[in-house]
């Protein structure tokens, strides 16, 4: 990764996701008119493919601190603008406030044309798909996945699985998916990989921030973040095979990132347990829920600011990273293939220089790893911003290559995972 990764853009000009090629745009006839664009992609040599794209209105980095100083009721000053190009960042998109019914409706619309974009990127039918595990940071119903599972006509006996572990939980979802012994996979008895192994599976990470924040009065998150989706089709086993996994916890004890729990938890921790709480919520409905750190005073989200969250993801995270490679590199000698490398690493886009920091404190540990950044124009999307960046790397990527993928949020939680892509053939 390199500073000149960041494209320079002229800030006042810049363009919004929806003026890009490839986009499919259209205006949804909710509230008072909800622009909405998605991207599909699809690697013929991998059989993989999905759907990405945002809703709302693009904001600039010269256009964002109106939005900001209407949503905190006063002006922003100079202090607390931060640096949003620096960080790794052009533009955003966000929706102006509505009744919670019109919230309700757009989500729903939202997520089901993610579901079907993917599948149909995919050449799969809906009959076909056989698990749905959806991560988001704040949903706006605890039975969400299931409603938009069923409005994009996938059979009701499908296993459906919401993951809410705020910017890890898209990841955490597809290491639900593929590593049998991961530790959430033993709390229900029933094995989500084992279940899911072979099987058409979709999982993605759907996130309307701009509704989550918008009763916030941190000026850092409503800068940051925005709203985002990514959803992918993966088959376990055949077309993604997974290698090692390493997931970590330690829970944000000073409320460095505080993050309301809009989903069920019993808000208790039980001696050593783990924060993570797995509930069978239906027939077919699993809820894999972290417990968070929530801000005193009821807001959805709180900041320390961009060197709190350096801090809060930086040192722990430059430590699963590790794990995790050495993990890979152990694996690899005992499959005798010990020059084997890593094509490419998918991270979650939190911003730009803690992505650069970990890699540099990587580097200090003689790990070199291929880092891209490629979400520049939609801000932090949380639980989207793994599968995002996923689609739009997946042109790069080669039948046969190992991928890392490294996801991290809020709570505190980390998945970190290798994956082989064997490609249609292998």
């Amino acid at each position: 990764m390199s500073d000149q990764e960041i494209p320079v853009v002229d800030q006042a000009t810049a363009t919004s996701f929806f003026d890009q090629a490839n986009v499919q745009f259209e205006q949804l006839p909710i509230g008072p008119g909800i622009p909405f664009g998605l991207s599909p992609a699809f690697h013929n040599g991998l059989g993989i493919g999905g759907a990405y794209g945002t809703w709302g209105e693009a904001y600039n980095n010269e256009a964002l601190p109106n939005l900001v100083e209407e949503r905190l009721g006063k002006p922003l000053s100079l202090e607390d603008r931060m640096e949003l190009s620096s960080l790794g960042f052009v533009s955003r998109h966000h929706i102006q406030d509505m009744p919670d019914n019109d919230h309700m409706a757009l989500e729903l619309e939202v997520g089901t044309r993610f579901l079907r974009a993917a599948i149909e990127a995919n050449s799969w039918k809906p009959e076909e798909v056989e698990g749905v595990l959806i991560g988001s940071s704040g949903p706006i119903a605890d039975d969400y996945t299931e409603q938009i599972a069923r409005r994009a006509g996938i059979r009701e006996s499908a296993l459906k699985v919401s993951v809410h572990k705020a910017c890890d939980s898209s990841v955490g979802a597809l290491h639900l998916a593929l590593n049998p012994e991961l530790p959430a996979n033993q709390k229900t008895g029933r094995n989500i990989a084992k279940e899911l192994y072979g099987k058409k599976v979709l999982v993605g990470g759907i996130e309307g921030l701009s509704r989550f924040v918008r009763w916030s009065h941190d000026h850092n998150a409503l800068q940051l973040f925005g709203n985002g989706a990514g959803v992918i089709g993966v088959i376990p086993g055949k077309n993604m095979r997974f290698l090692i996994g390493k997931t970590h916890e330690a829970f944000d004890q000073e409320g460095v990132l505080g993050v309301r729990m809009y989903y069920p938890h019993s808000k208790v921790k039980q001696n050593d347990e783990s924060l993570v709480e797995v509930t069978l919520a239906g027939e077919n409905y699993i809820r894999v829920a972290g417990m968070m750190n929530e801000p005193e005073d009821g807001a959805p989200v709180a900041m320390a600011g961009p060197m709190g969250m350096v801090k809060l993801f930086v040192r722990t995270g430059v430590e699963v990273v590790k794990e995790a490679y050495s993990a890979y590199q152990e694996k690899m000698k005992e499959l005798g293939m010990s020059s084997q490398q890593i094509a490419t690493v998918v991270v979650h886009h939190a911003n730009f220089k803690i992505n650069r920091l970990k890699e540099k404190h990587l580097n200090r540990e003689g790990i070199f790893l291929p880092i891209p950044w490629v979400l520049s124009e939609f801000g932090n999307v949380s639980a989207a911003s793994n599968m995002i960046a996923f689609l739009r790397q997946l042109p790069g990527m080669k039948p046969g290559d190992h991928i890392l993928i490294d996801g991290f949020g809020a709570g505190t939680y980390y998945d970190v995972l290798a994956v082989e892509l064997p490609g249609v053939t292998g």
